[in-house]
């Protein structure tokens, strides 16, 4: 399986802009530039991308893991966040921060934060960032 993705950039850096596009079309000549990764413009950036991928493949990650224990969720919700700093390298994604709130009917607190950290350690995203970046995860029930 392989799956693509395609940026296109005109201009300086800081003056510049580009657009993303994804295979599947759910991002189409979107915006990025400058702004939107080191300021607070309109259009998205790497890092919101990289944040957005990992929460999606650690909840899905953590639903596989509980249903290995005959557990169903009713609902996973999961943030991730990106810190993303100027280190002696350059810019550096430095950590991850993982939020999970989860409703998940006969778990018990234990056996949930079991799956989360299977979850944590065993999703792609994660797996790509091991080693090299501090990935912590706040997970509850609720």
């Amino acid at each position: 399986m392989e799956r693509t993705a395609s940026a296109v950039w005109h201009g300086s850096l800081k003056e510049g802009k580009g657009a993303i596009t994804t295979q599947s079309g759910v991002l189409g000549d979107t915006q990025y530039s400058f702004s939107t990764r080191f300021e607070h413009g309109t259009g998205t950036n790497p890092e919101e991308l990289i944040a957005a991928a990992h929460a999606g493949c650690f909840t899905m990650a953590l639903s596989a893991q509980l249903g290995n224990a005959n557990l169903t969720p009713e609902s996973l919700e999961t943030t991730a966040a990106v810190k993303f700093e100027k280190t002696e390298q350059g810019f550096t994604i430095t950590a991850i921060r993982l939020t999970t709130r989860a409703k998940v009917p006969g778990a018990n607190q234990a056996a949930f934060e079991t799956a989360a950290q299977n979850a944590k350690n065993g999703c792609p995203i994660s797996r790509l960032f091991q080693g090299n970046t501090e990935i912590t995860l706040d997970a509850k029930l609720v």
